[in-house]
């Protein structure tokens, strides 16, 4: 199997004609960039496709939710304030009073853990200057630990350390969710796991033996400190 990145040059044509059909059809609603790829990696920087995009959003007044690791992000703070008080938010979303949501990921707080998880991505503690910045700047911001890592990110003392550093940021919201495997991405995680903690492996075989999440147990476990670290700390879990 081959490596490297592909990129979709044609994304934002056919962009443009979906947001025609849905705006004639008055059909209004967040556009997550991206919930499957970060939208604003190195290449970014070249072919600026995230960029032409968020121009036809704004074109078609579109509310858009932006997730990302990446400082690059800053380059379209101009674009994006444009977006955010001109937006169409749909009847049920009307109370967030934002057209734009920037939501900055982070796995862990500690470099290193971020070093061997993330070897491309900007250390956390750049991350968070760059969401100060974006905070600045007036947007609605949040921080999405996810994935939260079973046996290395998600102890208690960990998941308080995160809510604790959300408040400090003064961010608007929290989501905490936990990490997915399958397919090539497991094999890799497992790979980084035998050179790096190879005494969780037996841990991991077992809380993903059945499905691509940790079982329910573990979920819910997760779900309800992070609303009780929330709650204790004064922040939004979730965006609404």
């Amino acid at each position: 199997m081959g490596q490297g990145l592909a990129a979709k040059i044609n994304a934002p044509s056919l962009l443009e004609k979906e947001l025609l059909r849905r705006a004639r059809g008055k059909q209004y609603g967040f556009i997550a960039l991206s919930s499957a790829t970060e939208p604003w990696m190195h290449v970014e920087g070249k072919y600026k496709l995230t960029r032409k995009c968020l121009e036809i959003i704004r074109r078609f007044r579109f509310p858009v939710h932006c997730l990302t690791k990446s400082t690059l992000i800053l380059r379209d703070l101009d674009l994006l304030k444009e977006m955010d008080g001109n937006a169409i938010l749909p009847q049920e979303l009307s109370r967030l009073k934002h057209g734009v949501l920037i939501t900055f990921s982070l796995s862990t707080l500690d470099e290193e853990i971020a070093k061997i998880f993330e070897p491309n991505a900007p250390k956390p503690k750049i991350r968070l200057k760059a969401l100060q910045k974006v905070k600045e700047t007036g947007f609605h911001v949040g921080i999405a630990f996810i994935p939260v890592l079973p046996f290395i990110s998600d102890s208690d003392e960990q998941l308080r350390e995160m809510v604790k550093v959300a408040k400090e940021f003064q961010v608007d919201y929290v989501f905490v969710g936990a990490l997915t495997l399958y397919g090539a991405g497991k094999e890799l995680y497992y790979k980084i796991l035998e050179k790096n903690f190879p005494e969780l492996l037996p841990k991991y075989r077992q809380l993903f033996k059945v499905f691509s999440q940790p079982n329910k147990v573990y979920r819910l476990r997760l779900e309800n400190r992070a609303k009780e670290f929330c709650g204790k700390y004064g922040i939004t879990h979730r965006i609404l």
